[in-house]
């Protein structure tokens, strides 16, 4: 049995899903309190936003909701409480990506939200038995390895296959852009970092 405040958790957001599934973006925006923000990364507005009181949450709601579709919005754990503030965790779609999001209430109302994109549909990230292998183990006749299939990768990028996409700069956001790489997005990215050096998202490794 869920405990009390994942109760008032998982009744809101099926209130918020019900104004919004309805396109009322007054009902939605009443369930937030006098005093709310909602920090939006990517999921709703395709940018890093906060939106500081109802009246600009309506707006922003009014804007993209016909697009964001947004549906699905489910308690992802037991919620918890601290000095009267309700906080839970909780799962939510779009029409094209899944979302992860922190509700907390306040009598009941929203003080604060937080929707935040995890992935796109279509383009998950490729981990646990989807992950590419660096390795394959057993005995199969003129089987390449790892590093050969490498060198013909490189071979081909750039003559045969072109770069999704080019990526300047190899510091901490350069780097955070080749884990792309890692997902089913088309193709392959190249990250240029000084000059004449040439970044890409696997590490080197010995022939073996």
């Amino acid at each position: 049995m869920p405990n009390a405040y994942s109760a008032a958790v998982s009744a809101w957001l099926s209130k918020f899903e019900t104004a919004l599934a309805k396109s009322d973006t007054q009902a939605a925006a009443a369930l937030f309190a006098d005093k709310c923000y909602w920090r939006d990364l990517v999921s709703f507005t395709w940018n890093i936003m906060t939106l500081e009181g109802r009246p600009a949450i309506e707006a922003m709601l009014k804007e993209t909701l016909a697009t964001v579709k947004p549906s699905s919005w489910k308690i992802e754990r037991e919620a918890t409480a601290t000095d009267g503030v309700v906080e839970g965790w909780f799962t939510f779609e779009t029409a094209v990506a899944r979302g992860r999001g922190i509700l907390r209430l306040k009598d009941g109302k929203c003080w604060t939200l937080l929707t935040t994109m995890v992935e796109l549909k279509g383009y998950e990230e490729r981990k646990g038995p989807k992950r590419i292998m660096g390795a394959e183990h057993g005995v199969a006749k003129n089987r390449k390895n790892w590093l050969q299939l490498k060198q013909e990768e490189e071979a081909r990028l750039g003559v045969t296959e072109q770069p999704y996409c080019l990526i300047v700069g190899g510091g901490q956001g350069g780097n955070a852009g080749a884990r792309a790489s890692q997902d089913a997005t088309p193709r392959e990215q190249w990250i240029f970092q000084g000059q004449n050096n040439v970044l890409r998202p696997r590490a080197h490794r010995p022939r073996s």
